[in-house]
């Protein structure tokens, strides 16, 4: 697998994982990555403090288990529709 196509912001986005390549990336991950990909399996897009509520993790540790699905490209974020001051997360796949 090359990071270069998660990096690269077009490749990425078209990037479409299977449930095992979905399942791989996450394996290696902390168990708040693991957390935070879970919740916003069932909830997203969601925003990092909207992360933080739903499980229960304080803000710096969502910020850091978002940094970590964010670079194994599993995490993609947008500005909120509803305040364009904030982002919002979802899950690529």
């Amino acid at each position: 697998m090359s990071m270069s196509t998660a990096e690269d912001g077009t490749a990425a986005t078209e990037e479409v994982l299977s449930a095992d390549e979905y399942r791989e990336r996450l394996r290696d991950l902390p168990p708040s990555a693991k957390l935070v990909a879970k919740v916003l399996e069932t909830d997203s897009p969601l925003s990092q403090g909207q992360l933080a509520e739903e499980s229960l993790l304080p803000d710096r540790t969502v910020r850091y288990a978002l940094n970590r699905l964010e670079d194994v490209g599993l995490v993609d974020s947008r500005y909120s529709f509803r305040d364009a001051r904030k982002q919002v997360y979802y899950l690529k796949n």
